[in-house]
């Protein structure tokens, strides 16, 4: 079996203009019904997401994109009596010897993306059409892309990020797992910013502590780097070889209110790599963290299109 990335959800292309992050909690009471309620919703997402292509495709072309997954805890209570994804497991806190990366609750986790905001609005509205009875809203986190689709501290984010064209292999799960063959983990996570802090820091301080140029994104001689720059800490290498995930980050604020901060958004073929890089950041105490806040983090399984449909027909049910 080989990867076919067009029977994965979007989960390796496309950062968007708009973007949607909602984490959603089972409410456990009577599981039948709810089981129920995630098969309806498997098989009308598609019909929603497909619709909604077509509806918009005269205005401004939105490129609508779409994930949807779950956690290990729901995965459990949903197919019980299924196989799971191999590395599905549920995200429990990381800690350094500064700083540590907290787990929060989440069951269903949506990523939607388009270059039009009503056609976001309009996919997660509708999405909960189907769920809002068998839900609660944990988050709902609103990102955006900034100038040059540069982080919100003013570099260019996701350099180190595999080229769309050679994206696929990197987010999507391969035949060492072949019942759920394209699908990806997704790791979620919510920074806020302390962007007084950061902006008080001189243009020299700033690329010494991310690693590279602000203005080129020409990466720093390591001699030039602090220690725990930014892209040394969050480096990882296997067997003298570079891992990579797919990152999509992106910036969210109320800015009246000065809270803005970084959705971290990373897909990977295998949940071990992207642990693997939180933990080189905690135990290098990656710069990042000096001045920032993380308000969450979950881990979930994205399924491919042919598991949904699998779902949607009852199969998981059994």
């Amino acid at each position: 079996m080989v990867i076919e990335p067009s029977k994965a959800q979007d989960v390796w292309k496309d950062i968007g203009e708009h973007v949607q992050f909602t984490v959603l909690k089972l409410k456990r009471t009577n599981q039948v019904a709810v089981q129920e309620a995630i098969q309806e919703f498997a098989d009308r997402s598609q019909a929603i997401i497909r619709s909604l292509r077509i509806r918009d495709s005269k205005v401004a072309g939105s490129e609508l994109k779409v994930s949807f997954g779950f956690s290990s805890s729901a995965w459990d209570y949903l197919f019980p009596n299924q196989p799971k994804p191999a590395e599905l497991e549920t995200y429990e806190s990381l800690s350094g010897l500064q700083y540590s990366m907290p787990a929060t609750e989440g069951d269903i986790f949506f990523h939607i993306r388009a270059s039009n905001e009503a056609v976001v609005y309009e996919a997660q509205t509708q999405f909960m059409r189907f769920l809002r009875e068998v839900t609660t809203v944990v988050d709902e986190t609103k990102g955006f892309r900034y100038f040059e689709g540069r982080a919100i501290i003013g570099f260019i984010d996701g350099t180190e990020a595999p080229a769309v064209e050679d994206a696929a292999p990197y987010a999507l799960v391969g035949e060492e797992d072949k019942e759920f063959i394209n699908g990806s983990y997704a790791f979620a996570q919510k920074w806020l910013h302390n962007m007084d802090v950061w902006q008080h820091l001189k243009t020299e301080e700033q690329e010494r502590a991310v690693g590279r140029e602000k203005f080129t994104d020409i990466e720093l001689k390591d001699e030039d780097k602090l220690q725990n720059a930014h892209n040394v800490t969050s480096k990882l290498e296997q067997d003298g070889e570079e891992q990579k995930i797919i990152r999509m980050n992106v910036p969210f604020s109320e800015p009246a209110s000065g809270k803005t901060g970084t959705y971290f958004m990373g897909y990977s073929r295998h949940w071990s790599i992207t642990k693997g890089m939180l933990e080189n950041m905690l135990e290098k105490s990656d710069f990042l963290l000096s001045f920032s806040d993380i308000l969450s983090g979950q881990l979930f399984f994205i399924p491919s299109r042919d598991t949904l449909a699998d779902i949607a027909d009852g199969h998981f049910n059994d």
